[in-house]
């Protein structure tokens, strides 16, 4: 099946919205990295989901900020990121629910995030009533390394050789998870993946890792099915 998807505004926000034929009444926000809402490989897992069944809405949570371009100056990224902070998306997913809600007919609504969005996700599990459940995928941990009661099932996908998020980093975080986690969860490590491999389009991916990538894939709509 293919999916065709449209960029309509919601209030302050330009958004990505890709609905299945038959409304099933699911959705899933897509929360973008750090290439922004623009970015193909996001696009691309926005119009999956909807194959699976599932209203995608990917919105501009920079909110007209520039997005960040490959060809930016690395040092200058810890100045750009905090004017960007993936702990403040309440606003825009408050508004995106409402429309999910009263424009689109979902009832049930899950989050998904890559790297900043992925972070994002911790955030939204922690703190949003809302939302069904969520799916970070290499989500940066060390912003959120001190609240771990997370309100929903939860989801967090990382690659073993992520230059980004050391291992040890997960380490913790599955103690801490363990320690103070009352829902659901689940901490999945992919072996010999690197950072963004769930979200690559096909002509990007490497033969050796194809099988992981589809797995990751595999398990974030079964996680998605499970919750929503």
């Amino acid at each position: 099946m293919r999916v065709v998807g449209q960029e309509v505004q919601v209030k302050h926000i330009r958004v990505y919205i890709c609905k299945p034929p038959a409304s099933t009444g699911k959705s899933v926000i897509v929360i973008h990295d750090i290439f922004g809402r623009h970015l193909p490989n996001t696009r691309y897992m926005a119009d999956m989901l909807t194959t699976n069944g599932y209203i995608a809405i990917c919105p501009d949570f920079f909110v007209g900020q520039e997005a960040w371009k490959p060809s930016n100056d690395w040092a200058s990224f810890n100045d750009w990121v905090k004017t960007r902070d993936a702990g403040k998306t309440d606003k825009e997913v408050d508004v995106v629910l409402k429309y999910l809600k009263e424009q689109c007919g979902a009832k049930k609504i899950g989050v998904i995030g890559f790297c900043w969005g992925g972070a994002a996700v911790q955030h939204l599990m922690l703190k949003n009533p809302h939302l069904k459940t969520g799916v970070s995928l290499y989500g940066v941990i060390s912003r959120f390394e001190d609240k771990h009661s997370l309100l929903h099932p939860t989801f967090f996908i990382f690659g073993e050789k992520d230059d980004i998020i050391p291992l040890e980093q997960v380490t913790l975080l599955e103690q801490k998870l363990k320690q103070n986690c009352k829902v659901d969860y689940e901490v999945k490590i992919y072996p010999g993946q690197t950072h963004g491999f769930v979200h690559r389009k096909r002509e990007d991916i490497n033969p050796q890792d194809k099988p992981y990538i589809e797995e990751g894939r595999k398990d974030m709509i079964n996680w998605l099915n499970k919750y929503i």
